[in-house]
């Protein structure tokens, strides 16, 4: 029983903060942007999945605390009610997560740039200059590419990704799984397949490269 206890403390100690920093952003920003845009951002549609999961560990610790004789089936029910909600929203919750720790969470700009609509899952933006560059890191993004001086396909595990919404492009940032070599390509992402192209400009490769560095630390 003890170690149910501190299982559920432990979830309401960090889900708690997630829900209460997303609850605040929402309504910090909800005067000042449109609704159908605070609609499109992900924590904004996902939080009732948050609050669901929180009334569940809520209720779960009130059994536990005003039972004198807490019967092993109940225990074992709220565990499996607790377990199986949390692996059908892993999804979501795992997004809230990112979406606490994101630039868009407070941000009452003009955007200009893809943000929610551009965002996988698992990834969140590191970095906005609200103008001209954001910076999109990942957790969980790789992608297969065919090496040009061997014929074969390697697997490259994605840093980052970044928009300029000023030139109008965006950039991928990956690194060899097994060499760990890094490149940075053009990124163009496409319906059923993304593409990629190789930067000539100099400048702009060194740009990229320095917006990059100064948020990967």
């Amino acid at each position: 029983m003890d170690k149910i206890r501190k299982s559920i403390e432990l979830e309401k100690d960090k889900y708690g903060k997630i829900f209460v920093d997303i609850s605040f952003a929402i309504d910090n920003v909800s005067p000042f942007i449109d609704k159908e845009i605070l609609a499109r951002r992900k924590y904004s549609a996902k939080i009732t999945t948050l609050k669901k999961y929180m009334e569940l560990l809520e209720s779960a610790e009130s059994e536990l605390n005003t039972k004198k004789f807490f019967r092993k089936s109940k225990e074992d029910r709220y565990i499996f009610l607790l377990e199986s909600y949390k692996n059908d929203h892993s999804e979501s919750l795992s997004q809230l997560e990112k979406c606490s720790n994101c630039e868009c969470l407070n941000c009452t700009a003009n955007c200009k740039f893809d943000s929610c609509l551009g965002c996988k899952s698992s990834s969140n933006i590191t970095y906005c200059d609200r103008e001209k560059i954001n910076v999109t890191k990942h957790d969980d993004f790789s992608i297969n590419l065919l090496n040009n001086r061997t014929g074969k396909n390697n697997r490259y595990t994605v840093l980052a990704t970044l928009q300029d919404v000023k030139l109008d492009r965006k950039y991928i940032i990956i690194e060899n799984i097994k060499s760990k070599e890094k490149f940075i390509l053009y990124y163009y992402p496409g319906i059923s397949e993304d593409s990629y192209g190789e930067i000539k400009d100099a400048q702009e490769f060194d740009f990229i490269v320095s917006t990059f560095q100064s948020v990967d630390k």
